[in-house]
């Protein structure tokens, strides 16, 4: 397994729609395993396929609080199926905008249909904050990012601090 790196925004590939996944085969199955290795050393809770680079319709997904706690989820070409009439709003962060949090308001419960790792169709249905994080996971794979569900306001001014924080790090090297 290898770490992958993590794109960071304003980066153009993150608002790319990503390709659905023909098969889940080994190739699909180690990039899924080196996502759920990078996510966990992150740390995050959620990582989808075009976060480190790779344009196809993939998620992996843990809430476990510790290492123990341990349940990966792991989704090609997953697809929302039905959607709670019930809001929820968490404090969302990403790996691809560090250091950057806000309220986002999502449904409440979904249920999800998508190929595991073993090339089977499943459906799962979450609430609470796994159908937060699925759906965040999801909007990715849309080339959506949380800060998206924002004001303009608030999403520029974040962009502008992760751009300025990218190139203070360039000047730095």
């Amino acid at each position: 397994m290898a770490l992958l790196p993590i794109l960071t925004a304003p980066d153009p590939r993150l608002k790319q729609k990503a390709a659905r996944v023909e098969a889940v085969d080994d190739s699909v199955r180690l990039l899924m395993e080196d996502m759920l290795e990078t996510m966990y050393q992150a740390p995050g809770i959620g990582l989808a396929a075009p976060q480190v680079g790779v344009q196809r319709r993939i998620i992996v997904v843990d809430i476990g609080k510790s290492e123990e706690d341990r349940q990966p989820i792991r989704m090609a070409n997953p697809e929302i199926v039905w959607v709670s009439e019930d809001d929820n709003t968490y404090e969302e962060g990403c790996l691809s905008v560090p250091e950057h949090y806000a309220e986002v308001v999502r449904p409440r419960a979904i249920r999800v249909r998508y190929l595991d790792e073993q090339n089977e169709i499943r459906e799962m249905e979450a609430d609470g904050l796994l159908a937060t994080v699925l759906q965040h996971e999801m909007d990715h794979l849309e080339g959506i990012l949380f800060i998206d569900h924002l004001s303009s306001l608030k999403r520029n001014m974040i962009l502008r601090k992760l751009l300025k924080s990218k190139k203070e790090a360039v000047a730095v090297r």
